[in-house]
């Protein structure tokens, strides 16, 4: 087996691409969701551009595990923000599993980040991530998913003001990701706020801030209080189309706010996998990303 850095190039964006795709479908990823369709060409774009995108900011934390006739048989990446590491994706083909090649990528990212103080991982529950998380010094905390159309009359109106956000509140994202996870997202946000609509808040009561698709699914929340964190969410469930079913995931136990706001939208809440830590404790109010974490 060969270890070689993910290029910052179509062509290997496609094959990490094709990776996850094959594994996860599977139900071999050691870390990620599932696709729950299947895959159309701008889906297929939109992955390439966020495994480009996180290439180009951490080249070192992207690695393709490839066998000895040249074929990909798993990929892994990881970023660093301001002392906070995060595994992106961890993925191997089904036919590679048990041979070693998990650990081997695992452990390259892990190299990358071996001077920061922190760490998370969003892990999926093949049996097999638990194991190799928890070796590697991570703390466990079991997660719920929360999926459903929202019901508008239930969960009533936004308590306080959340409006549209935009480039002009990096700012106020970053502070918001510092005070919770010790370091801040950056230039993740930029991809995020391409892809996905922004809802924060800010007054004298605190700040927050929440993105969610177009297809219903929350990519990232952050707040300096559960009361603003209920807020944004709230605010963001309320702005998707109707019939649109809405899905948050990588809820631990610790953000019961998330649960009373998915329980009063009519959603319906499911054990899930695990949220990994170390070097810090679970931040809350926080729901995390599944690939910028």
């Amino acid at each position: 087996m060969l270890l070689r850095p993910v290029r910052d190039t179509e062509e290997d964006a496609e094959t990490v691409r094709k990776l996850a795709e094959a594994a996860f479908g599977a139900s071999h990823a050691l870390k990620g969701d599932a696709p729950t369709a299947p895959p159309t060409e701008a889906r297929a774009a939109r992955s390439r551009e966020k495994i480009r995108h996180i290439v180009r900011h951490d080249p070192a934390g992207s690695w393709l595990a490839e066998d000895h006739t040249g074929q990909a048989v798993g990929a892994a990446q990881s970023h660093i923000r301001e002392g906070t590491w995060g595994l992106a994706l961890l993925v191997v083909l089904p036919g590679a599993q048990g041979k070693g090649v998990g650990g081997a990528l695992l452990q390259r990212t892990l190299e990358y980040g071996r001077g920061c103080l922190r760490g998370i991982i969003c892990c999926s529950r093949h049996p097999a991530a638990a194991r190799v998380y928890r070796q590697a010094g991570f703390e466990l905390h079991p997660t719920i998913r929360m999926r459903g159309t929202v019901d508008r009359a239930a969960l009533g109106t936004v308590d306080g003001a959340a409006v549209e956000g935009g480039p002009r509140d990096r700012d106020l994202l970053d502070s918001i990701d510092r005070r919770l996870r010790g370091g801040a997202h950056g230039p993740h946000h930029t991809y995020l706020m391409r892809h996905n609509r922004l809802v924060v808040a800010d007054d004298l009561a605190g700040s927050g801030y929440c993105y969610i698709g177009a297809d219903g699914k929350v990519a990232l929340l952050g707040a300096t209080s559960r009361r603003l964190a209920k807020r944004v969410l709230t605010a963001a469930l309320l702005g998707v189309d109707e019939g649109v079913t809405v899905e948050v995931q990588d809820i631990t136990a610790d953000q019961q706010w998330a649960v009373d706001v998915g329980l009063d939208a009519g959603l319906e809440l499911r054990a899930e996998g695990f949220v990994c830590y170390r070097g810090l404790r679970p931040p809350t109010p926080y729901i995390p990303s599944g690939a910028f974490l």
